[in-house]
């Protein structure tokens, strides 16, 4: 009986380590484990097609009406358009049905063309042709048709189809280079490393006669993480066991640079692929102004019910007179008189919902939407915003937030790369006491032209040269720098042999600042070369190290090192990290005399690093490398198990020394008021047993309110994201923004109610991750004083006008209940109640809330006081939204009751007809027609030709529709109640003077308050634009002046 799967059971789910859900096992070559070694289990997997759409043809319809039906004003009005259908209503189900119709249409139309396009595209990359290896063949096929297992062959400059474990390449060293610029935006060339013992396979034979098995975690789409082994079997039936990790890994979407071919194993596939796992949105943030939005609607909701209820309870009031209920001309059917009460009072209560349904404005999330995104193309065409070094300009990633730039009130911001240049120097290290600069003091002799340079000593005795020059291999080994070998297609080969002219490649900017500093003070790190690494010495003589092992950096230990072997056998740990994780370490050295250089250059704004080092028997660099074997190939907690092993090696070390980089200062950066560091951070915000954690974080938090400006130090990416939590998350609920460039900088961003990413020297990750990304933190002053500002402005202007005009246009409606019996009679015509809002009215404040600027650009960039004009949400309060509504009121009431006076008994045409319902109706609707259109007029400050046509265009567009629409039979109405209305009341002359002068008193009191207010209250933005018109009236004065003087001749 054959007990290998029994034993693979055992191994796999009681060894402690492993389980089913958590790893997965992948046959390279689809070939089975030989016999005896472990089980074939088959797995499935998905195969490799990418699908970025959201819909199929089958599903689009479905799927579409339930996502836009799930908006509750889209609701809303379907429920409303059901009733119209159910119920007999006061208006046709076309005016709620027919604007729904178009806004649902609209917005099916974008979304699917949308869709279309990620259609289009997920075909053309499904079916790229791909090379994989069939039986020792080189075979072709589609890359949709891959699957886990298969190994792949990629040619250089093309991209990789999936997920693939490095097996092999054309390089002797097993190495390749790779660009992820479609993944992570980095254009830099990363070198990934092929397996060990697969390395030598270069030929399709060679790979196809591989017996190996991968065990790797499930699919996650952390880019920059992965966990796994390979076993490959050989003769003997005790496979080789190598670790995997993330240097192994080629990921779909990179591409191959500098590397004739490679071979591969497919591990993650299709939808599985890190590329797919990434393209899953962030959590949706909404805008303060969003918010006051969907209060706004509440709010009108509100009083559409309570509308309904007051003209259900007055009409069953007024038809309990006699005769009411049931006039001669009406009489009701036996039917209608059985009627149950209540069942009667809902449906009029539903009636009159329909009738006063809108004031609810079902547009006004279309034009909202369209303003954001067709908004958000003035950032990135912002040629003031565009670096012309990098050749990037600005990026919007959502443009949902346009407006919150406008509000922002707390800012936290990464300081290396965002308020600093990422230009790092090297200005000095300190060697056991005696400081070292580079062209000013080196090995004891201070050179010309260094006068003034602060030095503790510079005279190191006979026995601190071997220090020394132990310091200086430390910094020229610790590392993971690439040394530029094969530059062929970005410009002339440089040998590393010429000494200085080496070119460094590296993700952090200070490894290459050390490097370099190094180099100037005589030790030259030159390439790493099949796992020798070699550096140039003061002499001139080259010298070789093995590199054994890197304990690569993270964050929370901050520090890596190195175990390298020398020429002569001796086995050397070199660590270099932060202070505060260096000399807890230490059991020798010179620490207080480093520490108090460490101090004073930290003090000065410098970048330090401590480097220390210990020797290794034999003995124990077994034993370490039994520590790390473990740790490497465990698939569950490797991260956990590293980070203990990686503890118990990095102690009992001797402290060489520290440096000092320099990562200078933006233009135009300010000193900081408060400053704290991460360790006291960590105190305040952990909580204690007594429960003070809370006083201390109230008291810190007080502090930093009180400050222009608070610089915190050493802080840990969870940290920077719990300080912006803190702020967030205060009593006042301030908005906040968070800036950085880095890949630590993601957690605040996220965490912010705003993020921007710098697009910098540290990655993409910040920018990815981000809500707008920028070239530079200069550009955050223009992005927030300027587009911020007039982002807000325009759309709380769009929000207010939009519940304004509809108050006009329903209450009206409301009044004429009154004068109709309660009977549901409408005032405006079908035509009218369908086209109000999504033709007479919409396209003049879409161009405005797109172009209006109430305040020249330059002056805002100059004048900071005008943002804080509008903080905290300023013209969406509840005092504005107030103004705003009861403007509506009062218009609606001048326009009601001023057509009702002045034409009661009076109004006759021509022929001496009087005017009647429609009539009358059509009046309203026309003043209030102008009326709003001509409020917009003067809330405009910025006009161009396009306003000018848009505002004149609308309000022609009404008049020539009134003029067709009822100056022509339609065969299609059955009944045409409105022919010849609309020109009967133009043919009349006191139409025209009560047009003229309702729109007059309508628009009177909002003139006079803003008179009023910028006369006796003015705010910082009136006052700016007093000051605007009264220049622009003195330079027109002095121009002609100076004409008229040049024009006389004495």
């Amino acid at each position: 009986m054959d007990c290998s799967l029994v034993r693979t059971l055992v191994h796999r789910y009681c060894a402690g380590e492993e389980n089913c859900v958590d790893s997965r096992t992948i046959y390279v070559g689809h070939r089975e484990p030989p016999p005896g070694a472990e089980a074939y289990i088959p797995q499935r997997h998905p195969d490799n097609r990418i699908v970025s759409s959201k819909y199929t043809f089958w599903n689009f319809i479905p799927k579409n009406l339930f996502e836009q039906f799930r908006r509750i004003a889209n609701f809303y009005f379907l429920i409303i358009f059901l009733v119209q259908l159910i119920i007999d209503t006061p208006t046709s189900p076309v005016t709620s049905g027919l604007p729904l119709f178009f806004v649902i249409t609209v917005t099916a139309i974008k979304q699917g063309y949308e869709d279309w396009l990620r259609h289009k595209a997920d075909n053309a990359m499904n079916q790229c042709p791909v090379h994989f290896i069939q039986h020792g063949k080189l075979v072709r096929k589609q890359s949709r048709k891959l699957r886990v297992g298969d190994i792949v062959m990629v040619k250089e400059d093309e991209t990789f189809p999936c997920d693939l474990i490095f097996l092999s390449s054309s390089r002797g060293d097993g190495t390749c280079h790779v660009t992820t610029a479609s993944l992570d935006g980095e254009s830099s060339h990363k070198t990934h490393y092929a397996v060990q013992d697969t390395k030598g396979f270069h030929t399709e034979e060679d790979i196809d006669g591989l017996h190996a098995t991968i065990e790797c975690e499930q699919p996650q789409p952390d880019l920059y993480k992965f966990v796994g082994r390979i076993n490959v079997y050989s003769d003997r039936n005790d496979p080789v066991v190598r670790p995997l990790g993330s240097e192994n890994l080629l990921l779909r979407g990179a591409t191959l640079k500098n590397t004739e071919k490679i071979f591969g194993v497919a591990i993650y596939t299709g939808m599985e692929t890190k590329m797919a796992l990434n393209y899953q949105s962030k959590s949706q943030k909404r805008s303060a102004v969003e918010k006051s939005m969907n209060v706004f609607l509440i709010v009108y909701l509100c009083i559409l019910v309570s509308k309904a209820l007051i003209n259900t309870v007055l009409k069953y009031v007024w038809q309990s007179e006699p005769f009411r209920d049931e006039p001669w001309y009406n009489h009701k059917t036996e039917s209608e008189r059985q009627r149950n009460l209540f069942l009667r009072a809902f449906t009029d209560f539903l009636a009159f919902m329909v009738l006063f349904n809108y004031i609810i404005p079902v547009s006004m999330y279309v034009t909202v939407e369209m303003q954001k995104f067709l908004g958000s193309y003035f950032i990135t065409w912002d040629e003031d915003m565009f670096d012309e070094d990098t050749g990037e300009g600005p990026l919007v990633n959502t443009s949902d937030l346009n407006e919150e730039l406008g509000q922002v009130e707390y800012v936290f911001t990464d300081k290396t790369g965002t308020l600093t240049e990422n230009n790092m120097e090297f200005k000095e290290c300190c060697i056991e006491g005696h400081v070292y600069v580079p062209h000013a003091v080196c090995n004891g002799q201070v050179l010309p032209d260094a006068s003034g340079i602060d030095m503790i000593d510079s005279s190191p005795g006979a026995g601190a040269r071997e220090r020394e020059e132990l310091f200086f291999r430390a910094l020229c080994l610790c590392h993971t720098i690439q040394v530029k070998d094969d530059d062929d297609v970005d410009g002339p080969r440089k040998s590393p042999d010429s000494g200085k002219s080496c070119v460094y490649i590296s993700s952090s900017p200070d490894e290459v600042a050390l490097v370099e500093g190094i180099q100037r003070l005589g030790f030259t790190y030159l390439r790493l070369k099949e796992n020798y690494m070699e550096i140039l010495n003061r002499e001139n003589g080259v010298e070789r190290f093995e590199l054994l092992e890197i304990l690569s950096f993270d964050s929370v230990r901050r520090r890596m090192s190195v175990i390298v072997r020398s020429a002569t056998g001796e086995i050397y740990l070199f660590c270099k990290g932060a202070d505060s994780s260096i000399f807890p370490r230490v059991i020798e050295g010179k620490v207080d005399q480093i520490r108090s250089r460490v101090e004073r250059n930290a003090v000065e704004g410098l970048r330090t690093l401590c480097v220390a080092y210990k020797r290794l028997i034999p003995e124990e660099y077994e034993g370490v490398c039994t520590l790390l074997q473990a740790a490497k190939v465990a698939l569950q907690d490797r991260e956990k198990k590293l980070a203990e092993a990686y503890e118990q090696i990095e102690k009992d070390l001797i402290l060489l020394g520290a440096t000092a980089v320099e990562d200078r200062l933006s233009a135009d950066m300010q000193d900081h008021g408060l400053i704290i560091d991460g360790a006291a951070l960590s105190l305040i915000m952990k909580p204690r047993e007594d429960g003070s954690c809370g006083n201390y974080r109230e008291l810190f938090l007080e502090i930093c309110r009180n400050c222009s400006a608070v610089l915190c130090c050493r802080m840990a990416p969870l940290q920077k994201a719990q300080i912006v939590k803190l702020i967030k998350l205060s009593k006042e609920h301030p908005i906040t923004l968070a800036i950085g460039d880095g890949a630590n900088d993601v957690s605040m961003i996220l965490e912010a109610h705003v993020g921007i990413g710098v697009i910098g020297k540290e990655g993409r990750q910040a920018a990815r991750n981000s809500d707008y990304a920028i070239p530079k933190f200069k550009h955050l002053k223009k992005m927030l004083l300027v587009h911020g500002h007039l982002y807000y402005i325009r759309i709380s202007e769009l929000v207010q006008y939009f519940f304004y005009k509809n108050v006009c246009f329903i209450f009206p409606q409301f009044l004429y209940q009154f004068f109709c019996g309660f009977s549901q009679q409408t005032l405006y015509d079908t035509a009218y109640l369908t086209l109000y809002n999504i033709s007479f009215t919409s396209l003049p404040i879409l161009l405005y809330s797109l172009m209006e600027q109430h305040v020249s650009i330059d002056t805002l960039r100059r004048d900071p006081s005008l943002y804080r004009d509008i903080a905290k949400n300023a013209l969406l309060r509840w005092r504005v939204f107030i103004y705003w509504t009861f403007l509506g009121v009062f218009d609606a009431l001048v326009f009601f009751f001023g057509a009702y006076f002045m034409f009661e008994n009076t109004t006759v045409t021509s022929n001496g007809q009087i005017f009647g319902n429609w009539t009358f109706g059509t009046l309203v609707f026309t003043v209030m027609v102008f009326t709003v259109t001509l409020k917009l007029a003067l809330d405009t400050h910025y006009w161009t030709w396009i306003n000018h046509f848009v505002i004149w265009g609308s309000l022609l567009f009404y008049v020539v529709f009134s003029l067709l629409w009822g100056g022509i039979i339609w065969p299609f109405l059955s009944y045409q109640r409105m022919y010849f209305v609309f020109i009967q009341m133009l043919s009349s002359g006191p139409a025209w003077l009560v047009i003229i002068l309702l729109i007059t008193v309508s628009l009177l009191p909002d003139v006079l308050k803003k008179v009023l207010c910028r006369q006796l209250w003015p705010s910082a933005t009136e006052k700016v634009q007093t000051e605007n018109q009264c220049l622009s009236v003195e330079q027109s004065t002095v121009f002609m002046l100076s004409q008229t003087s040049s024009s006389l001749s004495f």
